[in-house]
């Protein structure tokens, strides 16, 4: 799939609407199209493009967001829907799940927690278009929604899931950044290991190196989180 996921966003907050639009803007492979202030007008957006994706707030003026679901699947069968919003009540998330929404997050939303949902919704959207029969590992990814198991389908051979996140977050609190032969030490795994992983994670732009000098010897080859 090699398309960009049209994204509608439908929050009658202006400056709220304008960082999930931002946001967007900084996700490979999405884009918005519009921004609806109501539900009148976000029905006007639907009816014309027939969005990917609409980015959906519950609380309106008028009416809740849970009220254009039903109006989405009759008239834009193939646009999924994710909350975003502040409502936690159990009638609005029993609504929201029978309604087929694809993911529900709870304002105020870090940029990490909407990327990671919206690069889920991709992956899944990915699997969904091209193929005609699934086997028990995609449908298993259909219907999860931890990163852990997005991540399983994209790692290397050699690359363990778990051990990539212990290692990561282990660099998390180095703010002097790490080298292999120190991190194997502190996890218990080899340095051979230990560089394995962090070259992954340079390779996924997670992490990033730089030489550092020293008063003897050598130069050290150290990790840091990439936090740009």
């Amino acid at each position: 799939m090699n398309e960009v996921i049209e994204v509608l966003i439908v929050e009658d907050d202006k400056r709220i609407a304008s960082i999930h639009q931002k946001f967007i803007e900084k996700i490979s492979g999405f884009k918005n199209i519009g921004i609806a202030l109501s539900i009148e007008e976000a029905k006007e957006w639907i009816d014309s493009f027939e969005p990917h994706l609409v980015l959906l707030d519950v609380f309106f003026p008028d009416k809740l967001g849970t009220e254009i679901l039903e109006y989405i699947k009759r008239n834009s069968p193939e646009t999924d829907v994710i909350f975003i919003t502040a409502a936690s009540e159990s009638d609005i998330l029993k609504k929201a799940f029978r309604g087929g929404v694809a993911d529900y997050l709870l304002k105020p939303i870090t940029f990490e927690r909407f990327k990671e949902s919206l690069e889920t919704y991709r992956t899944k959207r990915i699997l969904l278009e091209k193929n005609t029969h699934f086997g028990e590992e995609e449908i298993k990814e259909i219907w999860t929604t931890t990163k852990e198991a997005q991540l399983s389908q994209s790692t290397p051979k050699g690359i363990d899931v778990i051990t990539r996140g212990k290692v990561y977050e282990f660099l998390k609190s180095c703010a002097e950044g790490i080298t292999a032969e120190k991190l194997g030490v502190e996890l218990g795994i080899s340095r051979s290991t230990a560089r394995r992983y962090l070259e992954h994670l340079v390779s996924e732009n997670k992490v990033y190196t730089d030489l550092i000098y020293g008063t003897v010897g050598r130069p050290e080859r150290r990790y840091f989180i990439n936090k740009s």
